[in-house]
């Protein structure tokens, strides 16, 4: 049935332009959504499945390369004015929306202006859209109570080509920020032509378009013809032809269908099949080295374990000493080894990844010696009268807990795991209901200040991200005094000094900095992608 149903979505581009075409020459690129697609707008593009779609058919003023540094898409160039607070845009004059009948007529268009990015950033802003990514806009310098308060104008079309946002005060990440694809650009007539339903009638101008969506069954997205980059040779891009996207709940039968053909990309790992696909030391088992690539690369993202720092106070967790204990008494590299495949680095760095400017401070290894020690100067050698502490997860993640459990057992620390389906853990986390629970940060956009953000105590959950309920005034001073340092070397050293504070205090156990696995076949060329997990399609080509 699911192979029917992969071709369905495939058979979908034996018509086009009002003719029957050839399929067999066809360059299609094929790839599996385990968690589905609820919306094609970008203004609620806030998870991978959302974003990677988003990503094929929407463009916004600026990207991130695969090194995760900032370069042209929409704008050529910018400036930035001496207090960091003006960004001015120049845009290319040679970009067009898809081609919608709402335009004029069925094969109408009609090029990105100024105009269009001053709309689809008002857009983001506007409570009756009440779109997730409001928050990339925190530092912009508008009026929430009256977006038309002509004083507070964070968004200018000087001319059809120069488009100038203001912001209150200096953010550097700034710029990182506006590659999200909330902030991609989106045609006022036709989104409010279809209103609620544009989510299901896309207009962008990303290298693809819209073909076909059956919600929960398949997605097709075929190349624009009208596409505006070139490759370096002045071949128009993307090089496929289509893109189509199935939504196979179960990941099994995804590594099944993949190692098939029927699929020629993978995201990832699962437990259900790293052991048959990779060896204890991650590399790829012989049987498949021949028809598969896999490529992985550093992933914005720390899992660890948070303790709630203000929570009940006869709590032993609130004291500082039981905390390091827990930290010191797991080793976290023989974790990787043989729970993960060596997939990950240990989290031994502190809380930001050390691929990133700001991180890599001294955290913590394994040394039980000294675990031992805290516990006999807080009052319980060898965890004699301590009380069993309960740690919160999910399933997906019962077996490191587990490990960590029996770890720490040895000394003398117990542990009790709560098994909670998702959705009901992070409501807890969110509500300050459990004292000590397993988390993840993906990173939003490449700064260490995204990292640092869960601690700073403002944040504090459910209003902010701060879900221990962190708070350190130290702290909290040199996260300001960084938000606003424009000089990246001295921002870094700032960043670091505050993850050094986070380290000592011990409000979260760093478990792993995660790591991004990609499997194609050997047919597949030109996958781009960076520590952000982008899936960029532009280079792609499939051989025979």
């Amino acid at each position: 049935m699911k192979k029917l149903l992969m071709s369905v979505a495939v058979s979908v581009l034996l018509f086009a332009c009002g003719g029957r075409v050839d399929n067999r020459d066809k360059q299609i690129f094929r790839y599996n959504e385990v968690s589905g697609i609820s919306t094609l707008d970008p203004a609620f593009a806030k998870d991978q499945a959302l974003i990677w779609a988003c990503s094929q058919l929407y463009n916004g003023l600026v990207r991130l390369d695969e090194n995760l540094e900032v370069e042209p898409c929409l704008a050529k160039s910018w400036t930035i004015s001496p207090d960091g607070r003006t960004y001015t845009f120049l845009l290319r004059d040679d970009v067009c929306f898809h081609k919608d009948e709402v335009f004029g007529n069925e094969d109408s268009t009609r090029r990105v202006t100024a105009h269009d990015f001053v709309y689809s950033f008002r857009r983001i802003l506007d409570p009756k859209v009440a779109s997730p990514g409001l928050w990339i806009f925190n530092d912009v310098d508008y009026n929430a109570d009256n977006l038309d308060d002509a004083a507070h104008q964070p968004f200018k079309a000087l001319n059809d080509s120069v488009f100038v946002v203001r912001l209150k005060q200096p953010f550097p990440p700034f710029l990182s920020l506006l590659a999200m694809p909330y902030c991609s650009v989106v045609p006022r007539e036709v989104v409010e032509h279809y209103g609620e339903d544009f989510r299901k009638h896309p207009c962008g101008t990303g290298p693809f378009k819209l073909q076909l969506w059956k919600e929960g069954v398949k997605l097709v997205m075929r190349s624009n013809p009208g596409y505006f980059e070139q490759d370096s040779l002045g071949n128009p891009l993307p090089y496929l032809d289509a893109v189509a996207v199935t939504f196979i709940v179960d990941k099994q039968t995804v590594f099944l269908e993949f190692v098939k053909g029927n699929l020629d990309f993978m995201n990832s790992l699962d437990a259900s099949y790293k052991d048959e696909i990779l060896t204890r030391t991650g590399q790829l088992k012989k049987k498949y080295q021949d028809k598969i690539d896999m490529v992985g690369q550093p992933f914005l993202n720390t899992e660890y374990l948070g303790f709630l720092m203000d929570g009940d106070a006869s709590n032993p967790l609130r004291d500082k000493r039981i905390r390091q204990a827990v930290n010191y008494g797991f080793d976290r590299k023989k974790m990787m080894k043989y729970l993960r495949n060596g997939v990950g680095e240990g989290g031994v760095c502190g809380f930001v990844p050390p691929s990133l400017a700001g991180g890599g401070c001294e955290g913590y290894d394994y040394n039980p010696e000294r675990a031992l020690e805290l516990l006999a100067e807080a009052g319980y050698p060898n965890g004699e009268g301590l009380p069993v502490l309960q740690m919160a997860t999910t399933s997906s993640y019962l077996d490191l807990c587990r490990y960590i459990q029996q770890q720490l057992d040895l000394v003398g620390i117990k542990v009790k795991i709560d098994v909670n389906p998702p959705a009901a853990l992070r409501e807890q986390v969110a509500q300050g209901k459990s004292q000590w629970f397993r988390g993840s940060w993906i990173a939003d956009y490449p700064d260490a200040e995204n990292y640092l953000s869960l601690f700073y105590s403002p944040n504090k959950a459910p209003a902010g991200p701060n879900y221990t309920h962190y708070r350190n005034e130290k702290f909290d001073k040199l996260y300001e005094r960084a938000k606003k340092e424009t000089d990246p070397k001295r921002r870094a050293v700032l960043y670091r000094d505050m993850d050094q504070i986070l380290m000592e205090d011990a409000p979260v156990v760093v478990l792993y900095y995660d790591q991004i696995l990609h499997f194609t076949h050997k047919k597949v060329k030109g996958l781009r992608s960076n520590a952000m997990n982008a899936l960029d399609l532009r280079y792609v080509t499939i051989g025979r």
